[in-house]
Formats: structure tokens, C-alpha cells, sequence
């Protein structure tokens, strides 16, 4: 973690990202699911080490805290590490971008009343543009003001998933894929029409 603390120390800024109101509107999905919140968190294979923390969010609409992520397309909008338009298919390719031979992702899912899924919502759009290396502290900052006592802010991914773990109610599974570590063919190989067409069974 002392790289963490470095990059605040030397006052990183996150990449603002601010799509228009227009993209943002046509993308909003509400899953017909629970209130819900979904902690992922990415795991090296080898070291154990926690690389990653993100956030989805079932509120109002669905979407992915994202905190200084790597995710991203142009169908799905984004401001400042909140993604847009989280459907089923979305969801999916989100997790299976980030498990592949040298990571594994530790899912955890919490059902929660809806008050408190559009709480986290609003803090997760009011939060601002995330800093590198910071996804961990961004994302327990948020949790920490929801769960006073049971999540605590940290940078570490590791030490946010097993506080997240103490809520009562937490699911957990692990999503294991063993594809080429560059990920970004998941993205390339993903064509949204034609899983819309799919899903209608056209």
C-alpha cells in the first residue's frame, strides 16, 4: 500500500469523464431485481494481492462505481468512475473482463432497502473523478458512511472485501477464468447489438 499513499501524497487527480445528459438518459436500466449491492473485488492468482475494487449498484438504475478503472465502451456512458447502463449482458462482460489467468474475482452481493441501494447510488455520483491506486479507499469511503462500525476506509481491496463480508446477508462467489491476460479482447469480441438480438431471440 505505500504506493498508494505515495500517489495521494504527491496529489493525484482522477480523469474527470462527464458524458452528456442525453447518453446518460438513454442508457439508464433499472433492474427489475433487489435493492443491491455487489462488491467486486480482483485477486492476483499468484500473490493473493487485492488489484482492484468496484462497486455495482442497484438502485434507481443499475450501474458500476468503477474507481479509476480500466473498463469501459462506447456504448456505456460514464462520469467520473460511475458506468452507465448495467444490463444483464454488461454485467456479465464486466466480470468475465477482469477474471482471467493471473486474477480471479471475489463476488460478493448484499441485498439492502432500497433507501440505502439509492444512498450509495448518489454517493457513488457525487464522489468525483478517482485518483490511480485509489479505488479501494474510494469505494470504502462511500461503504464507511453506510456501515459505520463494520467498513472502515482502507486502500486495501483485500481488507474492503472482508469488512464487506461481516454485513449480515453477504453472498460471495468466486468467478475463475483462465483466458490470455490481455483483457482487452473480452472488449473487442463483445458486440452489444448482437447480444440484444439474442436476448429477443432474434
Amino acid at each position: 500500500m505505500a504506493v498508494c499513499a505515495a500517489l495521494a501524497l504527491a496529489g493525484c487527480v482522477g480523469q474527470e469523464v462527464w458524458a452528456p445528459d442525453e447518453a446518460v438518459a438513454k442508457a439508464a436500466y433499472r433492474h427489475d431485481g433487489p435493492p443491491r449491492l455487489t462488491l467486486f473485488t480482483m485477486i492476483n492468482n499468484r500473490s493473493g494481492a487485492g488489484a482492484h475494487t468496484s462497486l455495482m449498484i442497484n438502485g434507481a438504475q443499475r450501474v458500476i462505481f468503477d474507481p479509476a478503472g480500466s473498463f469501459g465502451h462506447e456504448t456505456l456512458p460514464e462520469r467520473n468512475d460511475v458506468v452507465y447502463g448495467i444490463t444483464p449482458p454488461v454485467a456479465d462482460v464486466y466480470t468475465r473482463y477482469h477474471a482471467r489467468e493471473t486474477y480471479h474475482v471475489r463476488v460478493q452481493k448484499l441485498d439492502v432497502p432500497r433507501d440505502t441501494a439509492n444512498r450509495v447510488f448518489r454517493l457513488a455520483q457525487s464522489y468525483g473523478a478517482v485518483p490511480p491506486a485509489q479505488c479501494a479507499r474510494a469505494t470504502s469511503a462511500i461503504l464507511a458512511q453506510v456501515f459505520p462500525g463494520a467498513v472502515t476506509p482502507t486502500w486495501s481491496p483485500n481488507r474492503l472485501a472482508e469488512d464487506f463480508a461481516t454485513l449480515p446477508g453477504v453472498t460471495e462467489r468466486r468467478l475463475r477464468e483462465y483466458d490470455s491476460d490481455d483483457n482487452s479482447k473480452v472488449l473487442d469480441d463483445w458486440n452489444p447489438q448482437r447480444v440484444a438480438q439474442e436476448a429477443a431471440g432474434g
